[in-house]
C-alpha cells in the first residue's frame, strides 16, 4: 500500500502564506533596543549626519543644487575619464581637491544655514550650489 501526500486547500496555501509574512515582519521588528537608523536623502535627521551624492557625469553635476542637512556628509563621484573639484566659491567652504576620472570623494557641508555656489576649480563653467539648511 503506498501513501499518497494529501494536497493542500487553497485556505490552508493563504494561511501559510500569511503566516510566513507574520514571521518575517515580526523579524524586522524592534525587540526592545534601539532601533537601527539610516540617513534618508528625502527626510535628513537633525540628530543624526546624512550622506548625500553628487554625480560628475558629462562635464555637469548632477543636480546641480543640491540641498542638505547642516554637516552633512555629501560624497561626489566622477564619471567622467578628466579630473574634476567641487570647489565653493566662498572661501574655505569646502573643497573635494582634484577628483580623478572613476574615483569618489567626500566632504562635510558647512554648518551654517545658506546658499553655497560652487564650481570645478579645472573647468569653471561647471556650476552648482549647496543649500544648507
Amino acid at each position: 500500500m503506498s501513501v499518497r501526500p494529501r494536497s493542500r486547500t487553497p485556505h490552508t496555501v493563504v494561511a501559510i502564506a500569511v503566516l510566513c509574512m507574520l514571521i518575517a515582519l515580526a523579524g524586522c521588528s524592534s525587540s526592545g533596543g534601539p532601533a537601527p537608523t539610516s540617513p534618508s536623502p528625502s527626510a535628513p535627521s537633525s540628530t543624526s549626519v546624512s550622506e548625500e551624492r553628487i554625480v560628475i557625469k558629462d562635464f555637469r553635476f548632477e543636480p546641480a543644487d543640491l540641498t542638505v542637512s547642516p554637516g552633512a556628509k555629501v560624497s561626489v563621484a566622477n564619471e567622467d575619464s578628466a579630473p574634476h573639484t567641487v570647489t565653493a566659491q566662498a572661501t574655505n567652504a569646502f573643497d573635494t581637491g582634484t577628483i580623478k576620472g572613476g574615483e569618489t570623494a567626500t566632504f562635510t557641508a558647512p554648518p551654517t544655514a545658506g546658499t553655497y555656489r560652487y564650481l570645478c576649480s579645472i573647468h569653471p563653467s561647471m556650476t552648482g550650489a549647496l543649500t544648507v539648511r
